[in-house]
């Protein structure tokens, strides 16, 4: 299946690339159809694109990279939803906010997008921990992993995009970072 973006044009996805969100996302409740797309060319994020609407894409990261301790307690209904059984791994994506200025950027740390990567279901699960952040400031986090590691990205020093994601081919002389 070929999905319109407004962002990378037109993108080839197969069936099972698609991730579904049986309640849509948080404020987009009418879009159930995502795919993870893996820009190559951008070091940092990954991006949650909607399949319905080319418009509509969240620039997401793994929480681990900005917090070694994140934890997910999810609510049963949450696994339900999920249909994740105790012993199945799950992938977490926190969306992230990018203002003008990069510095300030914020990922929501209390709604994490958690999919079940065998199942390919997902939910944006609204966490009950009340230390977890909405606007959870995270540059100088990720600038610290860079410093600590600098001849690996930051994607290359998350568990890998590669169960759940797209992988974009790579557009020469494009490359983003910190």
């Amino acid at each position: 299946m070929i999905i319109q973006t407004t962002r990378f044009g037109q993108v080839q996805v197969q069936d099972d690339e698609l991730l579904t969100f049986p309640e849509g996302i948080l404020g987009f409740n009418d879009f159930r159809r995502f795919v993870l797309l893996d820009d190559p060319n951008d070091e940092i994020f990954a991006w949650l694109q909607s399949c319905e609407e080319p418009a509509i894409a969240f620039p997401v990261l793994e929480p681990e990279l900005f917090s070694e301790t994140y934890r997910v307690n999810l609510a049963k209904s949450e696994a339900e939803t999920l249909q994740l059984a105790p012993t199945d791994s799950k992938r977490l994506f926190c969306i992230v906010t990018i203002p003008d200025d990069p510095t300030l950027m914020t990922a929501n740390m209390k709604a994490p997008i958690v999919i079940n990567p065998r199942l390919r279901v997902a939910r944006q699960c609204v966490l009950q921990e009340n230390s977890l952040a909405i606007r959870e400031p995270i540059f100088a986090k990720l600038q610290s992993r860079v410093v600590q590691n600098p001849d690996k990205s930051i994607k290359e020093q998350s568990t890998g995009l590669g169960d759940v994601a797209v992988r974009l081919p790579a557009t020469p002389g494009t490359e983003a970072g910190l």
